[in-house]
């Protein structure tokens, strides 16, 4: 067959690049789109509506602290409700990102099929209508942290980590977003993994919210150190109360797991939307 000279040539990327997150910059607008259709549906059907932002990590807040009264776990000597609550509040964060994140595929196979924008632009969206959220609950953490201070049932010591703040939401984000595309890619084909992810997560937050880390020696605390969440919760709770000594390194490991997933999730994310349709 004779060449021809194309004045355009269409083909798929083999494999992310920085070219897809430009795809996204361009498809901003329908990104924004996507974040204001994950926050008024969510609760749009809901009898009180807006108000689960607050009812969520209120109630689970307030498990913690009645496991906290029954086993007499410690707390560093910060009241209970303020360290379960700012502990919530990141982890829910995550956790949000992370599961929402990890059924893409599955959630949006209709429009995938029908027609074309950055797929990149899905998995974002969760990440930002979940900030959101968290925005909202963290604001709930500094109404009681007030309420408490004005009744002299708390004290607060501000640490000049409070000016991390920004970089964790960033690292609980990409944790989150890293993590959610390796298992919506894997979903696809196994979908009994995202009812393991959902199970997985609850297991792991009151592991990682139940105990400060310095209480814990030996293996247990190795163990534990395993999870890049806890050094940024415990990086949370050292901004406000002091509670424990900052780990410079340990939150340095959270960031070396987060751009790993980062890495390997735009690459299967990338990959498994080109055949996806074949098995969902």
């Amino acid at each position: 067959m004779q060449n021809e000279d194309w004045s355009h040539i269409i083909k798929s990327r083999s494999s992310f690049s920085f070219d897809s997150l430009k795809d996204a910059w361009h498809y901003r607008d329908l990104l924004w789109m996507f974040v204001k259709r994950d926050v008024v549906t969510n609760y749009k059907q809901t009898i009180l509506g807006p108000l689960w932002f607050f009812i969520q990590p209120a109630l689970t807040t307030a498990l913690f602290v009645f496991i906290n009264k029954a086993a007499n776990t410690p707390t560093n000597g910060v009241h209970p409700i303020l360290f379960y609550l700012i502990g919530v509040t990141a982890w829910s964060y995550f956790a949000e990102c992370l599961t929402k994140t990890s059924t893409t595929f599955k959630d949006n196979a209709y429009i995938f099929g029908k027609v074309y924008f950055p797929r990149l632009i899905l998995p974002l969206s969760v990440v930002f209508s979940s900030l959101i959220k968290f925005f909202i609950q963290f604001f709930l953490f500094l109404i009681v942290l007030v309420v408490l201070l004005f009744l002299n049932k708390t004290q607060i010591d501000i640490q000049p980590t409070i000016f991390l703040i920004p970089i964790m939401i960033i690292m609980m984000a990409g944790l989150g977003l890293g993590g959610g595309m390796i298992i919506t890619s894997l979903t696809t084909k196994y979908r009994d993994l995202a009812l393991l992810i959902q199970f997985g997560v609850q297991l792991l937050m009151y592991g990682t919210l139940a105990i400060p880390l310095s209480n814990l020696n030996g293996i247990y605390h190795s163990i534990m150190l395993c999870n890049p969440m806890i050094p940024i919760i415990e990086t949370f709770r050292n901004a406000f109360f002091n509670d424990t000594k900052f780990n410079l390194l340990n939150l340095f490991y959270s960031i070396v797991i987060m751009i790993i997933l980062l890495i390997v999730g735009f690459y299967t994310f990338s990959k498994t939307e080109k055949t996806f349709t074949d098995t969902v």
